[in-house]
């Protein structure tokens, strides 16, 4: 017990390390002191909702910047499912990308951020479907951890609990979680395991996070008994940033940019209403604390704390906060003697931040590389320099539990550099996403590590620990090994510091297509993790499958190279598929990652390990007409994907959509939500319709029915809606078995819809003309069906197609009938098409 309470202490101090990578914050003057108003606040919040960008960034601003209170979003998933604006990552990877977007939501608005293992599946119509997908016990349990862990005294939902079947099932479910949550988080009975880590918690109040949308108008809520209702003016003005309390909430709400919710920020008054749901309605009814003691008073022995620091705020010096740091340090003893280890916890980390500010004290430690192998050792810069007259001396330094005795005496204004050694344990694990690091089930993550859960980011790979004596009283403080490099445009880049393994393998395409017998050459890329790699890779393959050759030797001089290996994968006769790897053999070792590398400007730099394989498909299938124009969306791999299937796909932008470019191509596909995200678009869609009465075939994919930017998708009336199927085993019923889409030149039948992976398509229309013939029918349990998931219209000589279906989900599946049907989307109407001349993209 002690050794995980140890393990938890170590994780909870590395807590603020863990928005990794960034250049750190070094606060100023205004800064110090707000930092110092919040050290003298105990009191905390706990907002609750279901994904990334559900949180009420500015009801999470207004209780961090303007009341002070510790406040941290809880969502239950990292928002895998959804959709990516900025870029092809889906699933486990756009996970990673949106936790990191939370965390610079967060880093603006001043809270903190918490998960469950939950996975976000997909679009849930129902809370019992949610649940069933959820193991709901364990979601249940990691709502109550974070509540035992956290210790909110006041919780607020994002969502009604009490009206499922209005939202997504996701939104609902988080809010039923928390409900039962904030009962079971004080019961010895409940998840009793927890405690080994962690103490019970009993919350005050919960509330539900109401607006005029839950009520379906400004009149009803209007007209709506207020009685039970807290009302909190959230418009502050805060003069030391020099932004409202909107403007900070929308540039937090602004980090989500996969989702695009770009937002201005406002200015004025901003009126929030909360539900008491549990617990005491305040008296003071703008004030969620009241009657709650956010003093040192509630803590046993914080009295004289209090006393010490609110001296320390009220004699504050903007022009010299040097001068409050003995008071500080006096304070900071007091508060180790506390009994209370949750405070004591927190608030000696806050007073140590506070403290190291206030002398201008910049401590840092840099690696010579980003990336470093087990049993390896890597030359670290470390730096440390106070700014102040505070009597400060650096007595050592613990490197990754590697203690190195110093005793250097830090002047005012002279900076200190030591360079020693990072050494990097042979049984060092590799960094990647904890959630991540073993397979998890649809609806939710495996974390075998139970310290781990709730918490953002994998802790760092290493950090140096600077035990100092800050006016002859040990204070220690704990910095992440970085990388740094100076960049010619960007200045001062940051890179995490991460352990890899020695050697990682990719296969390009996740999803290989065969649509012949023939053989294809498939290439691997065998990067190395340190100098000197010399191994073997072969490739396990299914049965029916055969690799040549069985096995190739490789030989990587210097780390970060690659050596690219081609193997010739051959096929089976009938319809077969299943996973090839590559594995690397090097010594006793076998290594079957692929690391994967995010860089997005907007977050941090993330290497993710997982496994690496590729699906391969024989598929029996055929097709017409050979060039394609793709007119790209939102991010998504159709393009690659019907390059899989033969076709010559060529990717143009909105300014090169003219009659001439466009009568070199058979067909026309418009990416995911296109009408959604490309302005330009508006202006073209009389050529695009002037090319299909010419005889061309144009197809498009979905797009939601909010922030079109033409005024008409189609060449006759066609109305989108929210109507969606999610099941994606929902039957499939044939409308028109005789149309050409189900037939020429593939037969489709119902196998063709087995295997599909998270639901069957979004966003259908449910209004046309006459002149679109609808193809398929399809409907979720209980509901009536939906006929719009796929639409057909002749128009002049060639075929105008809108569809739903959700072929950017099953494309990187590999599902066979999605490739299949989308085939003979292309090949309509081309039963008598020449042979044409493939073009060069």
């Amino acid at each position: 017990m002690m050794r995980k309470t140890l393990l938890y202490l170590l994780i909870f101090c590395y807590a603020p390390l863990l928005i990794q990578a960034q250049q750190p914050k070094k606060l100023n003057a205004s800064e110090i002191y707000e930092s110092i108003q919040k050290l003298n606040f105990l009191g905390s919040v706990l907002y609750v909702g279901a994904h990334p960008d559900d949180e009420n960034t500015r009801l999470i601003s207004y209780l961090s910047n303007e009341i002070k209170a510790r406040t941290a979003y809880l969502s239950m998933t990292r928002g895998d499912g959804g959709q990516n604006l900025i870029g092809p990552e889906i699933r486990e990877l756009l996970g990673v990308i949106r936790t990191e977007e939370l965390l610079g939501a967060r880093h603006i608005d001043g809270g903190e951020q918490l998960f469950t293992r939950a996975n976000d599946f997909g679009y849930s119509k129902n809370p019992d479907e949610t649940l069933s997908i959820w193991d709901k016990d364990k979601v249940l349990s990691d709502v109550v951890l974070a509540i035992r862990k956290f210790k909110p005294d006041v919780i607020i939902n994002r969502f009604d609990h009490r009206t499922p079947g209005t939202t997504h099932g996701h939104h609902t479910s988080s809010a039923m979680l928390s409900v039962k949550a904030f009962d079971l988080a004080n019961k010895q009975s409940a998840f009793p395991e927890q405690l080994n880590q962690t103490s019970l918690w009993q919350p005050q109040r919960l509330f539900f996070n109401t607006s005029w949308w839950f009520y379906g108008s400004q009149e009803k809520f209007d007209k709506a008994d207020k009685t039970n209702l807290m009302t909190i003016n959230t418009g502050t003005y805060f003069p030391s940033k020099g932004l409202s309390n909107s403007e900070i909430a929308a540039l937090s709400r602004s980090s989500h940019k996969t989702q695009g919710f770009g937002s201005t920020g406002s200015r004025g008054e901003e009126t929030e209403y909360l539900e008491l749901l549990k617990g005491d309605l305040p008296t003071d009814k703008s004030n969620i604390f009241d009657g709650i003691d956010t003093s040192w008073n509630r803590v046993k022995g914080g009295k004289p704390i209090g006393n010490i620091l609110n001296k320390v705020e009220s004699d504050y010096d903007f022009n010299n906060p040097s001068a409050s740091i003995p008071e500080l340090v006096k304070a900071y003893q007091l508060i180790q003697k506390l009994d209370d280890e949750h405070w004591r916890t927190l608030k000696s980390k806050a007073i140590k931040n506070i403290i190291a500010a206030c002398a201008g004290l910049y401590l840092e430690a840099v690696a010579n590389t980003n990336q470093a192998t087990p049993n390896s050792s890597v030359p670290l810069t470390i730096e440390a320099i106070n700014r102040s007259n505070t009597n400060i001396a650096l007595e050592s330094l613990n490197i990754n539990n590697h203690l190195v005795s110093k005793h250097i005496t830090l002047k005012n204004n002279q900076d200190k550099t030591i360079k020693d050694t990072l050494l990097i344990s042979k049984n060092q694990e590799p960094t990647t996403p904890y959630w991540l690091m073993h397979k998890g089930t649809l609806g939710m993550y495996r974390v075998d590590n139970p310290v781990l859960i709730g918490l953002p980011e994998t802790p760092p790979a290493a950090a140096v620990e600077f035990n100092l004596l800050i006016d002859n009283v040990p204070v220690t403080i704990s910095k992440p090994v970085v990388y740094k490099t100076n960049d010619p445009v960007k200045g001062e880049v940051y890179k995490p510091f991460v352990i890899i393994p020695e050697v990682s393998a990719k296969v390009a395409e996740k999803v290989i297509i065969f649509n012949t017998d023939e053989q294809k050459e498939i290439p691997v890329i065998v990067k190395a993790g340190k100098d000197k790699v010399e191994g073997y890779v072969s490739i396990a393959h299914p049965k029916g499958w055969s690799v040549y050759p069985e096995k190739q030797t490789i030989s990587i001089v210097h780390k970060g190279e690659e050596q690219t290996l081609v193997f010739t994968i051959i096929p089976p006769k009938n319809e077969n598929e299943g996973l090839i790897t590559p594995m690397i053999h090097i010594g006793d070792s076998i290594y079957t990652k692929e690391l994967d590398e995010i860089d997005y400007d907007h977050i941090p730099f993330q290497t993710v390990l997982l496994p690496s394989e590729s699906k391969v498909v024989r598929l029996d299938i055929q097709k017409k007409g050979d060039n394609i124009a793709y007119i790209e969306g939102a991010g998504d791999v159709v393009p690659e994907s019907l390059k899989q299937i033969g076709y010559n796909v060529v990717t143009i932008s909105p300014k090169d959509i003219n009659a001439e470019t466009l009568s070199r191509f058979d067909a026309v596909v418009v990416g995911v939500r296109a009408y959604n995200t490309v302005e330009d678009l508006k202006y073209k869609q009389q050529v695009l319709f002037d090319f299909v009465k010419q005889g061309g075939n144009m197809i498009v994919q979905y797009n939601t029915n909010s922030r079109l930017k033409v005024d008409d998708l189609a060449p006759y009336d066609l109305s989108l809606s929210r109507d969606r199927v999610t099941d994606e085993h929902a039957e499939v019923t044939f409308l028109n078995p005789n149309n050409p889409l189900l037939n020429y030149p593939n037969k489709i039948t119902q196998k063709d819809f087995e295997g599909w992976t998270q639901e069957r398509g979004l966003y259908f229309p449910d209004k046309w003309s006459d002149n679109f013939t609808p193809i398929l029918s399809m409907h979720d349990k209980g509901e009536t069906p939906k006929d719009g998931s796929l639409l057909v219209a002749k128009y002049g000589k060639g075929y105008y197609i809108y569809t739903g279906l959700s072929f950017f989900r099953e494309f990187p599946e590999g599902v066979s009938g999605a490739y299949r049907l989308f085939a003979n989307m292309l090949s309509i109407g081309k039963d008598n098409i020449k042979v044409t001349t493939k073009l060069k993209n």
